[in-house]
């Protein structure tokens, strides 16, 4: 009898302070913004509401592209070092096919020495670094009409390697990429050189011009004024796409599934990534205990903001889908007070069984005695 109420007495005991010793995460909000305690100058509470929706749309600043790139507009190709030109004078084979018909094409391509000549026959060394194809074309016809009556002369670029854009980070074709007769903009280097998919940041584009630094917005693509297309490189530009694996969304506590999200874009709404994650655990979680956590890696030097969302109102999915997320937020979900209870309950269970298995021993043991 002694061992069965002091068996109740602990049951009792725990029941009392579920709360305090019931296992798992939980984020106690109630002493935030409460003078003098310790949380208050940590931390700073937000209702997420409409109202500050709206705020935040107010003071939102679209990305857009610099003017100094927009004005830049490619002109006419200009032939350099290293270019390889292939050159035809009609109706005379053995000045546009030396190496013999028979030769692969590149076999009579003249390559552009270092010092931006050329050697031509009859003419001997022509002057090609600087001019345009047409301007080219009509210096070797003009100096041919000594040797030849009325010549017609055709000049094409059988390889572009004098000016050229380098590529790098989350791309399938790091390198150089050469900048030929025909304008290339940022847009078409990133088509031809292909994006990695998962690994890429398309909010952070960088493109580096003559010393400057420009970040560019991939994700702007989707929008129906962009005006990436209208931003062409030139010779000496570099591009880099960075990696997203330092850009991550922590979502934790009750959900489906609990996981880093790698932040892609700027438009990553909390609607998006609680969705990805499978949702809110209908059975253990607490849809009034949503929270986003931001500047939880500055919290030393500055305060850190706790947005919180009512996700049990009517309008909860709607202004969800209108907060958008920041790189190195955390998402958490907080558990239900039967949750909570029936954890303890469920580690309580073994320690109950072993009480009572032992209560029963006892009691088998006084009747033994007594008969």
């Amino acid at each position: 009898m002694m061992i069965r109420s002091l068996s109740l007495a602990v049951l009792a005991g725990f029941a009392l302070q579920g709360c305090m010793f019931a296992p798992g995460q939980y984020l106690d909000t109630s002493e935030i913004g409460t003078e003098g305690s310790p949380e208050s100058s940590r931390v700073e509470l937000i209702p997420i509401t409409p109202k500050l929706i709206a705020q935040n749309a107010a003071t939102h600043v679209s990305s857009s592209v610099p003017a100094s790139l927009l004005a830049f507009k490619p002109a006419a190709y200009r032939i350099g070092a290293n270019d390889v030109l292939y050159i035809t004078v009609w109706d005379h084979p053995e000045l546009t096919a030396p190496s013999g018909a028979q030769q692969q094409i590149d076999a009579n391509g003249r390559l552009v020495r270092p010092d931006g000549t050329i050697f031509y026959p009859y003419i001997g060394q022509v002057d090609a670094a600087g001019k345009t194809i047409e301007e080219l074309r009509s210096a070797i016809a003009e100096r041919l009409k000594q040797y030849v009556d009325s010549p017609q002369v055709d000049l094409s670029v059988l390889r572009f390697a004098s000016q050229k854009a380098i590529l790098a980070g989350a791309v399938l074709k790091a390198g150089p990429m050469p900048i030929t007769t025909s304008p290339l903009s940022v847009v078409e280097a990133l088509g031809a050189a292909g994006i990695e998919p998962v690994n890429a940041d398309l909010s952070g584009l960088t493109l580096t011009r003559d010393g400057h630094e420009y970040v560019l917005d991939l994700d702007t693509l989707n929008t129906s004024n962009s005006q990436l297309h209208n931003v062409f490189l030139k010779d000496g530009d570099q591009l880099y796409l960075p990696y997203n694996d330092r850009k991550k969304i922590f979502v934790m506590g009750e959900v489906l599934a609990p996981q880093a999200i790698r932040f892609k874009t700027k438009n990553m709404s909390l609607a998006d990534v609680v969705g990805s994650v499978g949702g809110l655990n209908q059975t253990t979680s607490n849809g009034n205990a949503l929270y986003v956590i931001r500047g939880a890696e500055n919290i030393e030097t500055q305060p850190a903001k706790i947005f919180q969302l009512d996700a049990e109102s009517p309008v909860a999915f709607a202004i969800a889908n209108r907060f958008e997320l920041k790189p190195q937020d955390i998402v958490y979900v907080g558990p239900a007070q039967v949750t909570r209870w029936n954890r303890l309950i469920s580690q309580l269970l073994p320690s109950a069984t072993i009480l009572g298995t032992g209560a029963a021993a006892g009691n088998n043991l006084s009747e033994a005695n007594s008969r």
